[in-house]
């Protein structure tokens, strides 16, 4: 299997291989700060600079059987990790985004990270709690845990907008996973997509405001599986969605935000299968 680190621009249409291996790569950040990506394979975290290079292995201490849902603070100081420890579910950690120790913030297991406000402050996250996976929200020190959703379910990947004002997230509450936002504290829901052709996963909204990605399959795939055609589709915060990119991926393609700072690409990761002669 090959996966390949890639970017898309958004005004010139290019879609550009930063980095392949021969091995599985998932779910890429881009650094605030734009010089480098973040992202997962194997349970560890890797930088590579944007230019392309080699990958290096960020400090994570005890954390090495780390997944697919990490990502920055907006002020680019800290990284919210999702890591397992023996014999539990994922839990949310938060840790300085050079390296270092991670902190716990999530008692509560499985817990998978998604996003950070703007101020700091709170993580929101989807978590399954007696049964159910719901939207919840936790100061970033740690504490009680605030169920934002409560339809029955799944509802994933939360993501506040820059400005703060809304959270969005993708629920399959319709029959089939669409993409929703809510206010922070869980009220005026409303549904952003609908076309009947795809299932919704993972809204990510550029560092501007003005865009929003997020990847699609088929309607009749359930769940957000690796490995399937998928496309991924682009939108203004008021317009309709366009398809940008058709790749082989899934999950680990575009999970976590990956937008460059000046709101013009996106990171993302494809797949391949190639034969060994």
């Amino acid at each position: 299997m090959v996966s390949k680190l890639e970017t898309y621009n958004i005004e010139t249409g290019e879609r550009k291989v930063i980095y392949r291996t021969e091995g599985h790569v998932e779910a890429p950040n881009w650094s605030p700060d734009g010089s480098y990506f973040l992202f997962n394979s194997g349970g560890n975290l890797y930088t590579i600079p944007t230019a392309g290079g080699t990958p290096k292995k960020l400090d994570t201490g005890f954390a090495t059987n780390c997944n697919n849902d990490h990502g920055f603070s907006f002020d680019g100081e800290q990284l919210a990790i999702s890591h397992a420890p023996e014999g539990e579910g994922s839990k949310i950690y938060v840790m300085p985004a050079e390296g270092g120790t991670p902190k716990l913030v999530t008692d509560n297991a499985p817990s998978y990270w998604h996003g950070w406000s703007p101020d700091g402050d709170t993580l929101v996250y989807p978590a399954q709690r007696d049964g159910e996976f719901d939207i919840y929200a936790i100061p970033v020190d740690g504490g009680h845990e605030i169920k934002l959703t409560d339809t029955p379910g799944l509802d994933d990947g939360a993501e506040y907008t820059p400005d703060g004002r809304w959270i969005y997230f993708n629920s399959v509450r319709t029959g089939v996973m669409k993409i929703f936002r809510m206010h922070p504290d869980g009220s005026n829901v409303e549904q952003i997509t609908s076309n009947k052709q795809y299932a919704d996963w993972f809204p990510h909204i550029s560092p501007d405001g003005k865009q929003i990605v997020f990847l699609s399959y088929d309607a009749g795939v359930e769940g957000h599986p690796p490995f399937k055609d998928v496309t991924l589709r682009l939108m203004s915060a008021e317009g309709a969605p366009e398809v940008v990119v058709d790749l082989y991926g899934g999950q680990g393609t575009i999970n976590v935000p990956s937008w460059a700072p000046d709101s013009k690409r996106f990171a993302f990761v494809s797949y391949e299968f190639i034969t060994q002669e």
